[in-house]
């Protein structure tokens, strides 16, 4: 009889130090190796800048990573499936609640979605957590709140939520058409992504101290998440430093400044395809706020650019048709629009 079990071998040590500075560390030497070269002068400024950004945010950096680190190390995944029990209007709201709110990754799950949606669990539930989940986190919403304020946390939070609605109940009204027919891949491709270690199951253990393995898994998930913020906040922090000294406001204010939908659809549209990762994003977002880019614009930017970066189109692309992927897709820039046209109304 076949093994059916799976055994990885871990990389060693050097190697995996290695393959960090091939990513975020990578990148920020490369940029403040070209300055020094180029511009020595702002050498100096541009490490200023970002150390004292770091230290400004590192508050909130702490709670985010002891409280991710908490719940994982609770089990605290296990709720994921309350999120799909009862009727199809009750999941859908319940799975954009918990995908807007929760520390859940959208790909680290695609094995628990995937055996759902095989037992029948409806698109449409699914549907609302993919398009939520990337949006808002614990980590994100205090990364958020201490660079662009606790208001723009708590619109794209609802934001978040207001389009895990939208996609969900645009699809359950949509099942019978030609996009969500037999929506699968006939074989799916269900290896997380976020390369975390397979949830605890049964019911949560909120004391997690009283188990060896919970207290490995929160010190393991608190290093993790310390290191994947600090990196990529480093890099964000330094090309915001660069941004704000190179280019020129008046370029960011005449292309997502001004008034009327345009600096809206653009923020959509230049977000999807620019964005790096959600937490390197909010600097940037800082940046072209102050040089000219309107609330909306930059709203609609975080909201295209989460749901579309490719952590989240994994999750999606991994399970279901081409067609079905473009829907997530279309859900994400109509959504982000909205939330940028609201949000521009009242900020």
């Amino acid at each position: 009889m076949a093994d059916l079990t799976q055994t990885t071998t871990a990389p060693h040590p050097a190697r995996r130090w290695l393959q960090n500075f091939r990513g975020a560390w990578g990148a920020t030497l490369l940029l403040l190796a070209l300055v020094a070269l180029v511009d020595w002068p702002q050498f100096g400024p541009t490490v200023i800048f970002a150390a004292q950004a770091l230290l400004g945010t590192a508050p909130f950096i702490l709670f985010a990573v002891l409280a991710v680190a908490y719940l994982k190390a609770s089990g605290a995944e296990t709720l994921l499936a309350k999120a799909f029990e009862g009727n199809t209007a009750r999941m859908i709201v319940m799975a954009a609640l918990l995908g807007g709110l929760s520390p859940f990754c959208s790909c680290q799950v695609i094995p628990f979605i995937a055996a759902l949606l095989a037992v029948g669990a409806p698109l449409a539930a699914v549907m609302a957590f993919w398009l939520a989940s990337p949006l808002m986190d614990p980590a994100m919403f205090a990364i958020t709140s201490g660079t662009l304020g606790f208001e723009f946390a708590m619109a794209k939070t609802l934001a978040a939520v207001g389009l895990g609605l939208m996609g969900g109940f645009g699809t359950w009204m949509l099942a019978r058409s030609p996009i969500f027919t037999e929506p699968l891949r006939e074989r799916p491709a269900v290896g997380g992504c976020c390369g975390v270690k397979k949830p605890f199951s049964g019911a949560p253990v909120w004391k997690f101290w009283t188990e060896d393995a919970r207290r490995d898994t929160f010190r393991e998930a608190a290093l993790e998440n310390g290191l994947f913020l600090l990196k990529w906040l480093t890099l964000a922090y330094v090309i915001e430093a660069l941004m704000l000294h190179y280019v020129p406001a008046e370029w960011i204010a005449g292309l997502l400044g001004g008034t009327g939908l345009m600096p809206i659809l653009l923020g959509a549209l230049v977000g999807a395809p620019a964005y790096l990762n959600g937490y390197a994003a909010v600097p940037l977002v800082d940046a072209l706020l102050a040089q000219g880019m309107t609330q909306g614009a930059a709203m609609s930017f975080v909201i295209a650019g989460g749901v579309s970066c490719i952590p989240a189109a994994i999750a999606v692309w991994a399970l279901v048709k081409p067609r079905v992927f473009a829907a997530y897709l279309g859900f994400a820039v109509t959504g982000a629009m909205l939330a940028g046209v609201i949000w521009q109304a009242v900020a």
